[in-house]
């Protein structure tokens, strides 16, 4: 028995869910989500929760139960309450900006870093060092995190570059003589 699978994803007011045979789709105040589940996880609702059960004993059906429900409860708080990924900036001269639908960067390099934001994230710069990604799709929301991340990693000798919020980087010992 799945420990996580066995939880019912509950449905909160506001968010409409249609379930077509194994294709969920849901949609709330932020958006719409829709996503198609294998053929050995069954997919009903009951009231105000939807339950998630594997069809069968195979080991497929018992690996992708857990997966299923916790993909069907992302889209659900998705289109409720939204994702956020924060990133932080640091090293001297590091700053970030949004610049109309445009996130501009300048990371260390000779020129600004334009990276352009795509339909469905909000990018905040509350502070030059600091970036907030906010979206419904939560593996898109993260995607852009790590796009965004890729442009300069942060190094371990002086924790220069774009990192997670609460992400702790390694670091090493600099040279001797």
């Amino acid at each position: 028995m799945s420990r996580i699978g066995k939880h019912p994803v509950p449905v909160p007011a506001g968010v409409d869910v249609a379930i077509d045979g194994q294709h969920v789709s849901v949609k709330g105040k932020l958006g719409q989500l829709a996503m198609t589940v294998i053929d050995d996880i069954s997919i009903r609702r009951e009231g105000d929760q939807i339950v998630v059960n594997p069809r069968n004993e195979s080991r497929r059906a018992r690996n992708m139960w857990a997966t299923s429900r916790t993909l069907i409860n992302n889209m659900v708080h998705g289109v409720s309450h939204g994702f956020t990924r924060n990133l932080e900036i640091s090293g001297v001269g590091y700053r970030a900006a949004v610049e109309g639908r445009e996130l501009v960067l300048q990371v260390g390099y000779s020129h600004p870093v334009r990276y352009p934001i795509p339909d469905g994230i909000t990018i905040k710069c509350e502070r030059p060092t600091a970036v907030a990604i906010s979206g419904y799709d939560k593996k898109q929301v993260g995607e852009v995190a790590a796009e965004i991340r890729q442009f300069r990693l942060p190094e371990p000798f002086k924790g220069k570059g774009i990192k997670h919020e609460g992400e702790v980087i390694r670091r090493k010992e600099g040279k001797k003589k």
